[in-house]
């Protein structure tokens, strides 16, 4: 029986490693970028002169896909619309990307990470992108995006591929 799992066959040896503890389970955020972004403020200037609060509907999206490379593309999408009775006030949708390394990390741990944890990372840049657009848009103050609960949304949508398809509905 062997010490070393396929897991942990890519993390150097203290020797090798110049002498150093090997790093434990980690990623490496090597990019990040706005893949596509759309604000639209359709009733400008009417739409900045409202009265109360609008009605927000909130959209959260993860996506992460392996290279050939070996690395993690990582997307987060948001979509924000702010309505009233009579009209939209504010629309966004934006795409934000991150690219990632990963190492040290058990096969099935990796899902969880790319789904949660880098998610996480990448959060306060898009939520600062919304807000300026808000702000751009002629918003005061601008909109800012409560922090997500990357976990449960995962957790979530994990549990709801384990009860699997729903059952037709019979007349």
């Amino acid at each position: 029986m062997t010490d070393a799992t396929p897991a942990d066959a890519n993390i150097p040896t203290p020797a090798e490693n110049g002498g150093e503890a090997p790093a434990g389970p980690g990623f490496r955020i090597l990019a990040q970028y706005v893949k596509d972004m759309s604000f639209e403020n359709p009733k400008a200037p009417d739409s900045l002169r409202i009265e109360g609060k609008p009605a927000i509907d909130l959209g959260v999206e993860m996506n992460a896909q392996g290279r050939k490379d070996g690395l993690f593309e990582v997307e987060l999408r948001l979509t924000v619309k702010a309505t009233t009775d009579a009209m939209t006030v504010f629309n966004i949708e934006l795409l934000y990307g991150g690219l990632f390394a990963i190492s040290g990390v058990a096969e099935q741990e990796i899902e969880p990470m790319l789904l949660i944890e880098c998610p996480r990372y990448l959060f306060p840049y898009a939520r600062e992108i919304i807000s300026r657009a808000t702000a751009d848009g002629g918003f005061y103050p601008p909109f800012m995006l409560d922090p997500i609960d990357f976990a449960g949304i995962y957790m979530s949508r994990q549990q709801q591929i384990a009860r699997g398809p729903a059952e037709p509905a019979r007349a």
